[in-house]
């Protein structure tokens, strides 16, 4: 009796001490590595610079330094014959690197399309985080506001999924037109605690992008696009967003889709083609 005793006390030890290890392992690792988690990111050499400057000719390279001595890469594409155009700033999810969406500047006819990389993707330098990318967005929209081949009243922000956060502080910070987010999310933070319910997330998370906390503010129109199937930011997430928006907000569910597809959709450029339209009448 005193064996098993002594074995149950043992197992249990084991036990107890596999609850703390957990935490003491798991914890410093999620810190330390979310940077590499969150952003992953796309780095570019000047070959493929050249290669977009031979296939997109038409595409004017943006190289803007930041007051902290950064230098942003990407590209102007204009498809408007006004001397003054509406301009839509894209902001990607976190995989993205830019160049692959001037092709798709036939979409915004009438418009002028801003692509400029995160720092640390393609050929922009520095590090990312959400205060980089927060400030970043700003000073594209300053920067590009004096421009006298925009109509500053008409400017759009696009974000695709983690950019639909940094499209959706830049609409608190200044007067747009209108947003368009593509698998949008209420917080990174309620995302990740989510995925990993038995951790203090809002300790350990750095970079909370938190939408949610921003929404009722913000007074635009809105359009939401959500994947039906998306599993990387549940369709649940994106809907506690539109809830809370402040002004008029649409919103398209694309059936049969993903996280990753929905972009491949019909219905996904007709939504996006029937709301750019519709702020040129307001």
């Amino acid at each position: 009796m005193s064996f098993i005793k002594s074995l149950l006390k043992s197992l249990l030890r084991i036990i107890f001490g596999v609850f703390i290890a957990i935490p003491l392992l798991l914890y410093p690792f999620l810190y330390f590595a979310q940077e590499k988690l969150l952003f992953i990111q796309q780095k570019k050499d000047s070959e493929h610079l050249s290669w977009v400057t031979r296939e997109y000719p038409h595409a004017e390279e943006v190289r803007i330094k930041t007051p902290d001595n950064v230098l942003l890469q990407g590209w102007y594409i204009k498809n408007s014959p006004e001397q003054q155009s509406p301009l839509v700033i894209y902001f990607g999810g976190n995989a993205e690197e830019i160049s692959k969406h001037i092709r798709e500047i036939n979409y915004f006819k009438g418009w002028a399309l801003l692509l400029v990389n995160y720092r640390g993707y393609g050929l922009s330098e520095g590090n990312p985080s959400e205060t980089n990318f927060f400030k970043d967005a700003v000073l594209l929209y300053d920067t590009f506001a004096k421009r006298i081949d925009i109509d500053n009243q008409k400017i759009v922000a696009f974000g695709r999924s983690l950019g639909t956060g940094v499209a959706v502080y830049l609409a608190h910070q200044r007067d747009l037109k209108g947003l368009i987010l593509v698998s949008p999310y209420d917080s990174i933070r309620s995302i990740a605690q989510e995925i990993y319910p038995y951790v203090p997330v809002s300790l350990l998370l750095k970079h909370h992008f938190d939408s949610l906390i921003l929404a009722s503010s913000i007074k635009i129109p809105m359009l939401a696009l959500i994947a039906q199937n998306d599993r990387i930011i549940p369709p649940s997430h994106s809907f506690k967003l539109i809830e809370a928006w402040g002004g008029v907000a649409r919103h398209t569910v694309i059936t049969d889709s993903h996280h990753n597809n929905i972009t491949m959709s019909y219905e996904y450029w007709e939504s996006i083609i029937a709301f750019l339209d519709s702020l040129l009448k307001v």
